[in-house]
């Protein structure tokens, strides 16, 4: 695991980070000297528990409650890190609600829209929270959680896939239209990673996925975490627009 300090004294905003992807996120950012703003909505407990163990290992880290969806909350969390740290320099867009598995005959437009609120509705209001901080000081990461599922087309799933393309749209119009001001825009794109969100799936449908992965075996949230932190780093300075797969090979590209 990375522990540079490539990332010192920059500020990353880490949104739905109380657990699973969001919590690796935060400690891969952490370990590279990073100072973190772990969101949360409904686990702070859990949130803070991330955050102890960052400061355990010497970094610095907060929590800051907010629903993602609402733009009063998120200009109140953004003024309440800049107050604590300083402006964001790196956002990571993570956050997500319930995932339903809904049939075709079944699907409401109610069901598109619930995933949209948290993959086109909350980067749009995060990252205006945060891009006038950037575009003043010519630099700045956004980087998008996205999904392996865009690519595969899961089954009884439209709802959520028709959201992850939708998120990479954005990330790919933004990235052209920040490039001027040194500011990239990049989505990470996880395979199925078992975090306690998925502590009640059956065996055997994991069996079966990792049985279908080239590289034989599920990832961890640390593989999540690394990705987001080399994006995030000046190392990447020149990749923006892209699609990041982190899934052991099942989607290439």
């Amino acid at each position: 695991m990375g522990s540079s300090n490539d990332l010192a004294n920059l500020v990353a905003l880490v949104t739905g980070a109380s657990r699973g992807l969001g919590a690796g996120i935060a400690l891969s950012l952490a370990r590279r000297g990073a100072r973190v703003a772990l969101n949360t909505f409904g686990s702070p407990d859990k949130a803070r528990a991330v955050a102890d163990q960052i400061r355990a290992e010497g970094g610095e880290a907060d929590v800051f409650k907010a629903d993602v969806r609402d733009q009063g909350q998120i200009q109140a969390m953004v003024a309440a890190i800049e107050a604590r740290f300083a402006p964001v320099d790196i956002l990571v867009c993570n956050a997500t609600g319930p995932q339903p598995f809904v049939k075709l005959e079944e699907l409401t437009w109610q069901d598109c829209l619930d995933q949209l609120e948290f993959f086109v509705k909350s980067p749009i209001l995060l990252t205006q929270a945060v891009l006038p901080g950037m575009k003043a000081r010519r630099w700045g990461r956004i980087i998008q959680i996205g999904s392996e599922v865009f690519e595969r087309g899961i089954p009884q799933f439209s709802h959520y896939v028709q959201a992850k393309g939708a998120q990479l749209g954005l990330t790919r119009s933004w990235a052209n239209e920040l490039a001027e001001w040194g500011i990239t825009v990049n989505l990470v794109a996880p395979g199925w990673i078992p975090t306690e969100r998925h502590s009640d799936d059956p065996q055997e449908m994991k069996d079966a996925y990792a049985a279908s992965v080239p590289m034989k075996h599920m990832g961890e949230p640390q593989d999540i975490g690394e990705a987001v932190a080399f994006l995030a780093s000046e190392s990447a300075r020149f990749i923006t627009g892209q699609r990041l797969s982190v899934n052991g090979g099942l989607t290439l590209g």
